[in-house]
């Protein structure tokens, strides 16, 4: 499976995301973080990114259902995306770094340490 989402630590989750992404997989993810939110105290998590071998995403999935984000980006606290640059605009768009009310930040493939200690401040 190409995304895979785990639990780190406190309010921490970890999307690790190789090969090509499709909508089905990140549904997927977004379900088993919803469930996690849930379960915690405050409800709401912040989200490492982790691209890994990334190849873009599937241009067959339907990408215009908006329906996490409407529900649940607000429950997204911090985001931070660890990536090769040549994803970071990309990464970006796709993540609402714009338009969400969290802040999103992307890290160089060497930069893991940092976002994990943005993460958390």
């Amino acid at each position: 499976m190409p995304a895979t989402l785990q639990h780190e630590r406190d309010s921490i989750y970890r999307l690790t995301i190789s090969g090509t992404l499709c909508k089905a997989d990140l549904d997927h993810a977004q379900d088993t973080l919803i469930s996690g939110m849930e379960l915690s105290a405050t409800g709401k998590a912040r989200l490492l990114v982790v691209l890994s071998g990334f190849e873009g995403w599937d241009p067959g999935s339907n990408w215009h259902d908006l329906t996490f984000y409407v529900r649940h980006g607000d429950r997204l606290e911090r985001i931070a995306i660890v990536g090769d640059e040549q994803w970071r605009d990309h990464a970006l768009m796709f993540a609402a770094a714009d338009l969400r009310r969290a802040p999103v930040q992307f890290f160089g493939t060497d930069a893991g340490a940092d976002a994990m200690e943005w993460l958390a401040g």
